[in-house]
């Protein structure tokens, strides 16, 4: 679709506590319109249609089917990901797939290749890249600011309540959750870490189910080793009362940084450069951000962002600025690290 003044037409696939979300963000973006929802428990679905005012498809062929439907966002529980992306994406429509894209690599592989087949563009929910804090850090280190980068930790050591994982059915499941804080809560801070400063090479990771009476991990450390050598950690946890923001550190042999929900909390070079003062005063850092005491408790700039630019890049017949082959980086590290505390081992991190 080229066309500059037609709305981009939006489909939300499941209807649980994120959809209304992916609702609101699509509302707040000029060109794009919500036409309809299908999820596959009833009551809900209709509850969430008639909220909001647009269609209820009662099948997926149905609103695959609706030539006003030019995207979806997928908002199922995780491990059905696939389930529902692959048959969108080879109807040439566009998805833009929560986190993760889906639990398995298996499964994001036939997400990808659905992209391909049907000529469709897939983008995933990372929002935390379109932070101000997040874009200052990845600046400076393409520019080399850091020297030889010596050490990228990443930590997400929030809290849930056991009804968090008791009432829904699927959380903290190794089946369709995929996994417990790593896979859930800690995909956001994965991703924000490998796309800063690359994928690790090789992880060695512990987990354990601390808190909460459920199937996976509540509680995960694992240590990285990255191609340059660099070292690193990643503390992943929904058992830490009240729960921290969420924080990136990076450091190297000629400066540090750290961001806390996207604010620059530290700033530090040995080659001080124009602005450097005003960066830990930076008002537009920390809009995205949140969740490290309640799920609910995040903004929709960041899904805001992500639509925009997919309408964009809808019009454009351009690529989305989170696309389906980064989204897939982080399930083969959160992969790798569950390998890892199964066998007790170094994990090689798939490419």
């Amino acid at each position: 679709m080229s066309s500059t003044s037609a709305s981009i037409g939006f489909a939300i696939i499941g209807t649980g506590m994120i959809a209304e979300f992916h609702a609101n963000a699509i509302r707040a973006v000029p060109g794009a319109k919500l036409v309809g929802a299908f999820g596959n428990v009833p009551e809900q679905r209709r509850a969430f249609c008639e909220k909001n005012g647009i269609a209820e498809y009662d099948s997926l062929e149905a609103l695959i089917g609706d030539p006003q439907i030019h995207a979806a966002t997928v908002a199922t529980p995780s491990g059905l990901h696939a389930a529902v992306a692959v048959p969108v994406l080879e109807a040439g429509k566009a998805v833009l797939c929560e986190k993760p894209i889906d639990v398995t690599l298996e499964a994001v592989d036939a997400i990808l290749a659905a992209e391909k087949k049907g000529n469709g563009r897939l983008a995933c929910v990372f929002q935390a890249r379109f932070g101000a804090g997040a874009q200052k850090l990845k600046a400076a280190i393409d520019a080399g600011r850091f020297g030889r980068l010596t050490l990228c930790s990443a930590y997400i050591k929030w809290w849930r309540d056991q009804a968090y994982y008791g009432t829904s059915g699927w959380k903290g499941t190794w089946k369709i959750d995929g996994g417990g804080a790593l896979m859930n809560q800690g995909v956001h801070a994965v991703d924000l870490l490998q796309w800063l400063v690359g994928l690790p090479e090789e992880v060695c990771a512990f987990h354990a189910t601390l808190a909460h009476t459920m199937e996976a991990e509540d509680t995960l450390a694992a240590t990285l080793r990255f191609p340059s050598g660099a070292l690193g950690v990643i503390e992943a946890a929904t058992s830490t009362w009240p729960g921290d923001d969420l924080q990136i550190e990076i450091a190297g042999d000629k400066g540090s940084a750290t961001i806390v929900n996207d604010r620059v909390t530290r700033w530090e070079f040995a080659e001080k450069q124009s602005g450097d003062d005003d960066v830990l005063k930076n008002i537009d850092a920390g809009k995205i951000g949140g969740g490290a005491s309640d799920a609910k408790a995040i903004s929709i700039e960041g899904h805001r962002r992500l639509i925009e630019d997919l309408v964009a890049a809808i019009r454009e017949g351009r690529a989305p600025m989170v696309p389906g082959t980064d989204a897939r980086r982080a399930i083969a590290l959160i992969r790798a690290c569950y390998e890892s505390a199964a066998s007790r081992s170094v994990v090689k991190v798939s490419r």
